[in-house]
């Protein structure tokens, strides 16, 4: 095969398999790159669009229960009947406030407490032996093998008034008669932490397992003591674990409907609740899909914003 060749000497020669191997080579890369953006963008961008469609449409009897957002007249041109009331309408009924605030809150406090009870057990199994490493994950990974529904009912079962729990309490003498523990945020945050602690562990185990242990015994060469060498070091490392299980817990624990609606009290719904309602019961599907937009706005531009911070930040 012959070679590329430059008449005046200023490049160098490139071979034409090499040529055609770095062609490949792109093409390649390309595909790579290219599938996950057209997976992105069928079953993320065009549903969010469509969502937002309806969320610019006005409330009508039929099927759709939405009115069209262009509308053909006698011209050649189709006018735009699209509008923010739906939008503005959120900010005027205190119950839309009151679910975000209520959601936001409740994942924030259940992603302290996952931080909170997943960190000691990652970092347990990421300093214990390569045998019982893969028996501890097996053990984190194991309700996964069950339903989340039916996990959720076993914890109906647990909470209730005459359920496991109470009884146990009773029969110790903590307590002196049942205590109500369904329907209150108490449950809800039991049962959000119990089914979203793996997310927290296995990104701050990943980290933990990786950290460079010759940086933690050269600080207590030093004469660090075991809490400040935590602080200083395997603490500031595993931050990347600490914010990717954090996120892994926060924004799906917004937007969940099962465990409030199961555990929760139905005097403070969560989001989730309000925007189910708002499809199925009042088939208000405009209004649901300005929830539902606000809700996602709400979760994508803090991350986002983080994410491009971060870039920033690795540049500098």
């Amino acid at each position: 095969m012959t070679a590329l060749s430059d008449p005046g000497g200023a490049r160098p020669v490139v071979p034409l398999w090499r040529r055609a191997l770095r062609r490949v080579g792109d093409a390649w890369r390309g595909l790579i790159i290219g599938v996950p953006t057209i997976w992105l963008a069928l079953f993320f961008l065009v549903p969010f669009l469509i969502v937002l469609k309806i969320s610019l449409a006005e409330t009508i009897v039929g099927r759709p229960p939405y009115s069209a957002l262009l509308e053909w007249g006698d011209g050649a041109w189709p006018t735009i009947t699209a509008s923010l009331h739906n939008f503005v309408f959120l900010t005027e009924d205190w119950l839309y406030l009151e679910g975000y605030l209520n959601s936001v809150k409740i994942a924030l406090i259940s992603t302290a407490l996952c931080l909170v009870c997943g960190y000691p057990i990652a970092y347990g199994i990421a300093r214990s032996s390569p045998g019982a490493r893969n028996i501890l994950l097996l053990f984190v990974i194991l309700p996964f093998w069950t339903s989340f529904l039916l996990r959720i009912y076993a914890w109906m079962g647990i909470l209730n008034k005459q359920g496991i729990l109470n009884g146990f309490l009773v029969w110790s003498g903590i307590l002196d008669q049942p205590v109500e523990m369904m329907n209150t945020d108490f449950a809800v945050y039991l049962g959000i932490v119990y089914s979203y602690l793996p997310f927290m562990i296995l990104p701050l185990y990943v980290t933990l397992e990786k950290l460079d242990q010759s940086l933690v015994e050269a600080a207590m060469d030093l004469g660090s003591r075991p809490w400040r060498v935590f602080l200083d070091v395997t603490l500031p490392l595993s931050l990347p674990g600490i914010v990717a299980g954090s996120l892994l817990v926060f924004i799906p624990a917004t937007g969940e409907y099962v465990i409030p609606a199961l555990l929760g009290n139905p005097s403070s719904p969560m989001i989730g609740q309000v925007l189910f309602n708002e499809f199925y019961s009042n088939r208000d599907w405009p209004v649901a899909s300005a929830v539902a937009v606000v809700l996602l706005l709400l979760l994508v531009l803090p991350i986002l914003w983080f994410q491009n911070r971060q870039v920033r930040e690795g540049a500098a």
